[in-house]
């Protein structure tokens, strides 16, 4: 035996050594020595809560499909915002469900100074100053009739006329108090477009996160529930925007061109099914790189956790740490506020 380790032990090439010499479990024997060498590191400011608004006072309301997540009124909103703020969560991310008597199909409410996203953004300045992010997106699906992210001509969304709203919509945000503009739409050079708006309009200082790499997923569904633009979208699909979910090169394109424009973040979304994009762009841009873990995601960790199927803190805090392993430096989870929590014990 000992002849046998005495073999082992040599170098099995220059300068690299094999068992029993090199044994990689010594640095897991102590939880202080795990925790030193530890790689990846994962706080409460690479998180992004996004937030569903609804009308009125005082109001929550459950999205079945999503359990544990409510539409929340503007004064709630403000509130969760702060509570977010206390535990060190970078942002906020704003998604308005928007009453089907304001949708026109045009979605010209999306650029009226005093709808829910603008009036949510003015209510979290103030109760919040400077100390999370605010976080608007860009797209016109929650304002839009047909449920879809641009204007419809023929049945089809026509890109550079819905880049004209697009850009009136990030001003008309930007002019609320929005400190990040969040495109989540997928025209082709809406970045560029924006970025020169925002520029025009005195709010150079104003970043944009890109949805840079975003796929024609089905794990979207209960966002559509959350929303309330399921109904108005019925049985049309958004392929002929966002990206498919078979390609990888094509969202190394799209990210490339999206930076050429003024992407200051760029993100993937989906986010567990997606790391490989994730890291592939981590590796080929020198940008911040955002991932959402979306609704679909959080339903089933959910869902599997009231079954007693998972841990739910332990499989969450295990995806947090995927997302940060693959390179992202931002998670938009709806998980936030629980993450927060859990960091914070």
């Amino acid at each position: 035996m000992r002849d046998y380790l005495h073999d082992l032990s040599r170098p099995s090439s220059p300068g690299h050594a094999a068992f029993p010499r090199t044994r990689l479990r010594r640095n897991r024997r102590w939880p202080w020595i795990r925790e030193m060498v530890q790689e990846t590191r994962f706080v409460a400011a690479n998180l992004i809560w996004p937030i569903f608004v609804i009308e009125g006072t005082n109001r929550r309301e459950p999205i079945h499909s999503m359990p544990g997540v409510e539409r929340l009124s503007i004064d709630l909103a403000a509130q969760a915002a702060e509570e977010a703020a206390n535990l060190g969560i970078g942002a906020i991310a704003i998604f308005p469900v928007t009453p089907q008597e304001k949708k026109t199909e045009d979605g010209r409410h999306a650029c009226d100074s005093k709808n829910l996203i603008c009036e949510t953004t003015r209510a979290i300045a103030a109760k919040t100053g400077n100390r999370i992010g605010i976080v608007c997106d860009v797209a016109l699906d929650p304002y839009t009739s047909h449920g879809q992210d641009g204007l419809l001509r023929d049945g089809y969304v026509v890109n550079d006329e819905t880049i004209a709203v697009l850009c009136e919509q990030a001003v008309n945000q930007a002019k609320a108090g929005a400190t990040l503009i969040a495109p989540s739409d997928m025209m082709d050079g809406r970045i560029g477009a924006i970025r020169d708006a925002l520029d025009e309009s005195g709010f150079q200082h104003i970043g944009i996160m890109s949805y840079a790499a975003k796929y024609a997923s089905s794990f979207y569904g209960p966002f559509r529930d959350a929303v309330g633009s399921a109904k108005n979208l019925a049985s049309g699909d958004k392929k002929t925007y966002q990206m498919n979910p078979a390609n990888s090169e094509e969202a190394i394109r799209e990210v490339e061109l999206d930076i050429a424009e003024g992407a200051d973040i760029v993100m993937v979304k989906p986010g567990m099914p997606y790391l490989d994009i994730v890291r592939r762009l981590h590796d080929s841009f020198p940008v911040p790189v955002a991932v959402y873990q979306v609704s679909g995601e959080y339903a089933m960790l959910k869902f599997a956790s009231q079954a007693n199927a998972l841990n739910e803190q332990s499989v969450v805090m295990e995806s947090m740490l995927a997302f940060r392993r693959a390179g992202a430096s931002a998670i938009l989870t709806y998980y936030a506020k629980h993450v927060g929590q859990w960091l914070a014990e």
